[in-house]
């Protein structure tokens, strides 16, 4: 089938977008398992294999569509230690629901119902998920002290 242009580079931005959050998360649960957090380390594993799933359905889609997947990756923001690595997967959150957002715009535009469900489905999973447990976890950091929050994810 093909799709409308505009919405086949769109979802190719995004998968740019879903590869480096991938490639990030991945790089953050490597760094957590090495420090010996294993709570974390769990928790960044899975979500570079959920982040991996959001980059597959994404390329699947753009074949659908008739186009070619572009797997050029956007920039990483590696961390140097829990909270550094905390706020650049959490500023990454943001960036992905905003550019999310405007994507679910852009299909709703060009009557691509589809592709904005899945999108839609990526907004919930980036909310309702990832960023929500971000947001706690550098709560827990201010309210209970880094020590404890660090011993807490042993």
């Amino acid at each position: 089938m093909q799709g409308h242009s505009e919405v086949i580079d769109y979802l190719n931005m995004l998968i740019g977008g879903e590869l480096a959050a991938r490639d990030q998360y991945l790089i953050h649960s490597r760094m957590y398992e090495d420090w010996g957090f294993s709570k974390l380390y769990e928790r960044l594993n899975h979500e570079s294999q959920e982040e991996g799933t959001h980059a597959d359905s994404l390329i699947r889609r753009v074949l659908f569509l008739e186009g070619t997947p572009d797997m050029s990756r956007d920039e990483l923001h590696i961390g140097v230690d829990v909270v550094s690595c905390l706020e650049a997967d959490l500023a990454l959150e943001y960036k992905v629901r905003e550019v999310l957002a405007k994507g679910v715009q852009l299909c709703e535009e060009k009557a691509d119902f589809i592709s904005r469900d899945i999108l839609r489905q990526q907004m919930a999973d980036t909310e309702e998920d990832h960023t929500y447990w971000l947001q706690q976890q550098l709560s827990l950091i201010k309210r209970i002290g880094l020590a404890n929050y660090l011993q807490s994810q042993l």
